[in-house]
């Protein structure tokens, strides 16, 4: 069972995220909630933005806030989006080997690994632009894709990155979306059907669609959520709508996910 959670936009203790967020209590409740899951999550993948300025006091206040999880042993992979910093990003989590670079000097500023959980297998794909808030997708990165997925044909898989590689209907969002690369990406995944998910953050929204014979879907934030708004005019804003995170499991040989509500709703309740 793997736990995404995205765009959790920390920042530096006693500051709020535009002056008027406060993300820091909304990410520890959804840590609260994520620890009180049944079964407990066989890893938990954060899929970008995971501060809001890519600086090490803000690294140094995520890890403060995801220390219950990691107390549990539970492993944690980490994603950049457009709002990280990958150099700052790796020296706050030393430890964490899927961060660490990949040989090829090409492909060595992002953050690409593949790893097993359980029946499942993550691929983690870097779709960041450093200092740009669009994405894309360059050819070297979606060989070491194909050449990854190639690796092993059999078991279901989910890849995991930032930007998500279709229009949504956001226009605002949409303008800083992956520019490059989501052709590429398509013709990838085509040859390797193991590929039961993209799974993607950015949109500070669950949204789910068909791509490539998969399918591709974004999450909730952990703090604000993106207005839902698809005039093609419609403007920039956000709303303090609850957060989320999704839950993928494999049944059956398939994944199946959840997107779940981060906070305290009170005990469950028998029927009858």
């Amino acid at each position: 069972m793997l736990v995404q959670l995205s765009d959790t936009h920390i920042v530096a203790p006693g500051l709020r995220l535009m002056r008027q967020i406060d993300s820091a209590p909304l990410l520890a409740a959804t840590v609260q909630a994520v620890l009180r899951l049944r079964p407990a999550p066989t890893a938990i993948v954060i899929t970008g933005d995971l501060v809001d300025r890519g600086d090490a006091q803000e690294y140094a206040h995520l890890r403060a806030l995801l220390q219950p999880l990691l107390d549990t042993g539970c492993p944690l992979h980490l994603l950049p989006g457009n709002h990280d910093a990958v150099p700052a990003l790796r020296a706050a989590w030393t430890e964490l080997p899927t961060l660490a670079p990949l040989a090829d000097p090409r492909l060595a500023p992002f953050v690409l690994f593949a790893t097993r959980l359980g029946g499942l297998r993550l691929v983690a794909l870097d779709t960041v632009v450093a200092g740009a808030p669009y994405g894309t997708l360059c050819a070297h990165r979606l060989r070491w894709l194909d050449t990854t997925l190639g690796e092993d044909a059999t078991t279901p898989t989910l890849v995991a990155m930032h930007h998500p590689p279709f229009i949504t209907g956001v226009a605002h969002m949409d303008g800083m979306g992956l520019r490059e690369g989501a052709e590429g990406l398509a013709a990838v995944l085509r040859r390797h059907p193991q590929v039961e998910r993209v799974i993607c953050g950015h949109l500070h929204r669950p949204i789910v669609r068909r791509f490539a014979g998969t399918v591709a879907m974004t999450v909730p934030s952990t703090a604000h959520q993106i207005t839902l708004d698809l005039r093609a005019d419609g403007p920039p804003a956000w709303r303090m709508e609850p957060g989320g995170f999704a839950v993928h499991t494999l049944r059956d040989g398939a994944v199946v996910t959840h997107i779940a509500s981060a906070g305290e709703f009170g005990p469950s309740h028998a029927f009858g």
